[in-house]
C-alpha cells in the first residue's frame, strides 16, 4: 500500500468513526417500495432512478450516476497487489477459498463477476467465512469491516469512481439490496452508509484542501 492510500485510508475511518449516517427505510404498501414517501418500484416492477431525496444505486438503472456507483460498474484499480475490474469482482472472488481461482476472477467485472460464481464449489453462508488470497475472514468480523475501507479506499484512486462519488448531492439509495449479513456478503446498510460516508469524506477533503489554498494566497 502506498503512503498516499494509507494516509487516506487512515484519514477517512476517523471521519468515519464521527460520521452522522441516517439510514433511510424502505416500506412496502399495495405492493410496492417507497423511501421518504417516494415510490421506489411502480407497477411495472420499473425502479425509480433519481428523486429530490435520493439516488438509486443500481447497474441495470437507467441513469448515469446509478450506474456509475454500482459496484458492477467496470472501474480498474489496484488492490494489495491485485489488479481487479470492478468492485464486484472483489465480492465475488472473496467467495472462493482457492487464491489461484480467486485472481483469476479478479478479471471478470460486473455481471460476468456474479456469474462466475457458478464455478465455485463452496458456499460461503456454511461457515460463514470469506477468503482473501488465503486468508480467512469471518463475515460479521471488524477485521472484514476493516478489509471493505481498504478496498473501497483503493478504489476511489481510480478517478473517475472518485469523481462520480464527489457528484453525488443526495443520499445514495441501493433499494434492490439485501439486509441480513448471513445472505450477503455487503447489506444494503453497509453498501449505502460506505458510499455516503465516502461521498461526504472526498467533499470534506476537497474543502480543506481549498481552505489551505486560499490561506496561502492570503499571506502573499
Amino acid at each position: 500500500m502506498s503512503d498516499f492510500i494509507q494516509n487516506e485510508l487512515i484519514a477517512f475511518k476517523q471521519f468515519k468513526e464521527t460520521y452522522s449516517f441516517q439510514f433511510k427505510e424502505i416500506s412496502e404498501e399495495n405492493g410496492r417500495l417507497y423511501c421518504d414517501g417516494i415510490i421506489i418500484t411502480d407497477e411495472n416492477g420499473v425502479l425509480t432512478p433519481v428523486c429530490d431525496k435520493w439516488i438509486n444505486v443500481g447497474y441495470n438503472i437507467k441513469n448515469p450516476l446509478s450506474k456509475a456507483l454500482s459496484n458492477l460498474f467496470p472501474y480498474t484499480f489496484m488492490f494489495r497487489g491485485k489488479e481487479l475490474s470492478s468492485i464486484e469482482s472483489f465480492f465475488q472472488g472473496i467467495k472462493f477459498r482457492d487464491a489461484y481461482v480467486q485472481s483469476y476472477l479478479f478479471s471478470y467485472s460486473g455481471t460476468d463477476a456474479v456469474n462466475i460464481q457458478s464455478a465455485n464449489n463452496r458456499r460461503w453462508q456454511d461457515d460463514g467465512l470469506l477468503y482473501w488470497q488465503g486468508e480467512a475472514f469471518e463475515r460479521t468480523s471488524s477485521r472484514y469491516i476493516d478489509l471493505i475501507d481498504e478496498l473501497y479506499i483503493s478504489a476511489i484512486q481510480n478517478p473517475l469512481y472518485r469523481q462520480a462519488l464527489k457528484n453525488a448531492d443526495r443520499y445514495i439509495l441501493h433499494s434492490i439490496g439485501k439486509t441480513n449479513q448471513n445472505e450477503t456478503v455487503f447489506t444494503r446498510y453497509e453498501f449505502e452508509k460506505e458510499l455516503n460516508c465516502l461521498s461526504a469524506f472526498l467533499k470534506c477533503s476537497d474543502e480543506a484542501v481549498q481552505a489551505k489554498m486560499l490561506d496561502k494566497s492570503n499571506l502573499f
